[in-house]
C-alpha cells in the first residue's frame, strides 16, 4: 500500500491534506477518489486514509494505530565514523532492517572526523536517507540519526539499553549467541568500530561501562558489514524473521 510520512498534527483530525513533496509524489501516482493510502507520523503510528478529492489531495482519516511493520525489539546501531560514504550505506540498510536509531561517534582510529561546519549538512543528508529508506521499506518509524562528541559519551548512552554489545575482532570467548541468550531484553545497543578497529583500552572502557564484548565470528568483517550483520542477528533472535 502507498504510504506517506506526515506530521503528528496531520493525523490529529478527521481529515487532512497532502502538501509539499507528498503532494508531488501523490500527483505522480495519480491517486483516485476512494483509493486507500497509509499515513505515518514517523514515530510508530499509522492511519488508514481514503482519498476524497484527488485534485486538492484531501483525505479522510481513519483510526490511528501502532505501526504493524515495527519490530517489538528496539535496536540502536552505534558506529564509529567510517571513511567515504560508508555511513550512508549503513543508515539506509539499518533502516530497512528495523533499527530505531543510528548513532555515529569518534574513536581513536577513526580516519574520518567531520568538522562542525560540515556536520550540519551531513546530518540533514543522513536523516533524508533514513526517511527515504523508511518509506521504501514500509516502516512506520523514521530512525533518528545522531552524532555524539566522544567515545565515552557513546558508551554511556549505549549502556542504557537492556542489552549493550560491543563487537571486537580479538574476542574469542563470548559469542553474540551467548550474549543474546542471557537475560530478558527489549532494547539493544550494538557498537562497532572504524576501519582500523578499536584500541584495547577502548574495549576495556566498554567493559567498565557495562557493555558485553563479543565476537561476530572467525572472519574479519568490514566496518560497514559488522553493524548490519549484528542487527540482522538480533532481529532473528527476537523472532522478527
Amino acid at each position: 500500500m502507498i504510504r506517506f510520512f506526515v506530521t503528528q498534527e496531520a493525523l490529529s483530525g478527521p481529515s487532512c491534506q497532502l502538501t509539499g513533496e507528498n503532494a508531488k509524489h501523490a500527483r505522480v501516482l495519480r491517486l483516485k477518489a476512494g483509493e486507500e493510502v497509509l499515513l505515518c507520523d514517523g514515530q510508530g503510528r499509522e492511519c488508514l486514509c481514503r482519498v476524497e478529492d484527488p485534485e486538492v489531495l484531501t483525505l479522510t482519516c481513519g483510526e490511528c494505530r501502532p505501526s504493524e511493520s515495527e519490530a517489538a525489539v528496539r535496536v540502536s546501531v552505534y558506529m564509529a565514523f567510517p571513511k567515504a560514504d560508508k555511513l550512508e550505506h549503513v543508515i539506509q540498510k539499518a533502516t530497512e532492517l528495523g533499527a530505531v536509531e543510528i548513532v555515529a561517534f569518534p574513536s581513536e582510529r577513526c580516519v574520518s572526523r567531520p568538522d562542525e561546519k560540515s556536520l550540519k549538512k551531513k546530518l540533514e543528508r543522513w536523516q533524508k536517507i533514513a526517511a527515504s529508506a523508511a518509506e521504501q521499506s514500509g516502516r512506520g518509524l523514521i530512525p533518528e540519526v545522531l552524532v555524539l562528541g566522544s567515545y565515552a559519551e557513546a558508551l554511556r548512552r549505549a549502556a542504557q539499553a537492556d542489552k549493550a554489545l560491543l563487537f571486537y575482532e580479538h574476542e574469542d570467548t563470548v559469542t553474540m549467541h551467548d550474549a543474546l541468550d542471557s537475560g530478558h531484553w527489549k532494547t539493544v545497543s550494538l557498537l562497532t568500530g572504524p576501519e582500523g578497529g578499536l584500541e584495547e583500552r577502548e574495549v576495556s572502557q566498554a567493559l567498565d561501562a557495562g557493555l558485553t564484548v563479543c565476537t561476530l565470528g572467525k572472519r574479519i568483517l568490514r566496518c560497514e558489514t559488522a553493524p548490519l550483520c549484528a542487527l540482522s542477528a538480533v532481529m532473528y533472535a527476537a523472532g522478527e524473521y
